[in-house]
């Protein structure tokens, strides 16, 4: 049976396997075929959706008591948030073609999605 180090290490090396065939793909695109406000948009779900993961589990292992593992869940919970704000922050020029909904008086985009914050 596999240890939870063993796991850890395996679950490590292949998101690093991973990441490495994204960026030999991305490399080897076509830079005008790379839309980088798409990579973001879609950065940002993925981040979200694994930031409310996190949360989950920290719920989950405080309900069953153990605070030591909540604390560490909701930690990593805080650093994709972080995370989030960054990805954010980074101002990537929209493709002209692209319309973008009116935001009925919104002072700041994303306020419609709650997930993003």
């Amino acid at each position: 049976m596999l240890g939870v180090k063993t796991v850890t290490q395996l679950h490590a090396l292949r998101l690093r396997l991973l990441v490495q065939q994204e960026s030999d793909r991305i490399i080897h695109e076509q830079v005008t075929e790379l839309d980088l406000s798409i990579v973001q948009a879609r950065s940002l779900c993925w981040l979200a959706l694994l930031a409310e993961a996190h949360e989950e589990q920290a719920s989950d292992a405080e309900r069953r008591g153990n605070t030591e593992q909540a604390m560490g869940w909701f930690a990593d919970a805080m650093r994709l948030r972080d995370a989030i704000q960054l990805v954010s922050s980074i101002e990537v020029p929209l493709p002209e073609e692209i319309p973008l909904p009116d935001h009925h008086g919104q002072e700041h985009f994303g306020e419609d999605m709650p997930h993003l914050k």
